[in-house]
């Protein structure tokens, strides 16, 4: 089939190369404009980018979606199929309609739950369980689409938010060809989306990072594995904030919260308002690297409040 594909980051980049290997005619490829990075500013592609010029696939960068010129862009290229994987731009109603075959989305969260910009994140932070992908018709309104395919995966309670990104990016890929397939055979469903059982998944902000302790351990724990990559959970150690990047539910204490109970080469363990211990296990102080807490410790002691 001939496919617009439209996509930015290392999740979209599993759905553009799935369908390149699967022998699908890419026609064109959109993603976002290169943008300034680190402190050189040196403007850097977006990772779709860096695989499309991989596989000499044409890449567009519009700045605008709503003044025409996309839209002409889309009619010239002739595509029969968008597919749209983590673009990060809202596409008019009318260029969604342009090809025979409409525009489709891979989403990572079994819709209606999850629409919106952080659906993995809000997952891990809300506890769940289980994830998964859809594959669903693009619509006016966002994420509401009809579903023409979905397909779970369990969430590991100790997995990142980075770790879950990689392994949905595979499940939406593979998840994204058996949908294209239906498209070609005629066979695909539209199942609308029960829309009063939606949950939306904003973008995430620094606001959500500071620890509580006198939340439950398993909440705290849920919320380091949410914001791995951005922004991360932090907490103050020391007189300055750290990040911190991995945990363990600990055993049950009497301390109150947020005293700190050991600190030790089993890492750095608080005690939190359900009165058990969360482990603080990888951090990163301010200027730092990332390391193990018992690195941390060997040259920050700190002291135990019992």
């Amino acid at each position: 089939m001939r496919i617009l594909f439209m996509g930015t980051p290392d999740f979209a980049v599993a759905s553009l190369k799935a369908l390149v290997e699967a022998g699908h005619e890419i026609c064109g490829v959109f993603t976002q404009p290169d943008k300034p990075k680190n402190r050189g500013h040196k403007l850097a592609f977006s990772p779709v980018k860096e695989y499309a010029l991989t596989q000499n696939l044409p890449v567009y960068q519009p700045l605008k979606m709503r003044d025409g010129t996309a839209l002409e862009l889309v009619r010239e290229l002739h595509p029969e199929l968008i597919v749209v994987a983590a673009y990060g731009r809202i596409l008019p109603e009318e260029l969604l309609n342009t090809p025979p075959y409409g525009s489709i989305n891979v989403h990572s969260s079994i819709l209606p739950k999850y629409r919106g910009a952080a659906p993995i994140n809000w997952a891990i932070l809300n506890g769940e369980s289980v994830t998964g992908v859809t594959i669903m018709y693009m619509a006016a309104q966002l994420d509401a689409g009809d579903i023409i395919r979905c397909a779970e995966t369990p969430i590991d309670p100790d997995e990142d938010a980075q770790t879950l990104t990689e392994r949905l990016a595979q499940l939406g890929a593979n998840t994204l060809l058996q949908a294209v397939e239906d498209l070609e055979k005629g066979t695909a469903t539209r199942t609308p989306q029960d829309h009063t059982q939606f949950t939306y998944a904003p973008m995430l902000d620094r606001s959500l990072s500071p620890l509580d302790f006198t939340k439950p351990a398993r909440q705290l724990h849920d919320q380091v594995r949410g914001l791995i990559p951005w922004p991360c959970a932090s907490m103050e150690l020391n007189g300055g904030d750290v990040k911190v990047y991995r945990t363990a539910v600990g055993e049950e204490t009497a301390a109150a919260p947020g005293t700190i109970v050991e600190a030790n080469k089993k890492g750095i363990a608080v005690a939190c308002g359900d009165g058990k211990l969360l482990r603080i296990l990888e951090l990163q102080p301010q200027g730092g690297k990332r390391m193990p807490a018992a690195a941390y410790l060997a040259g920050h002691p700190v002291k135990t409040n019992v």
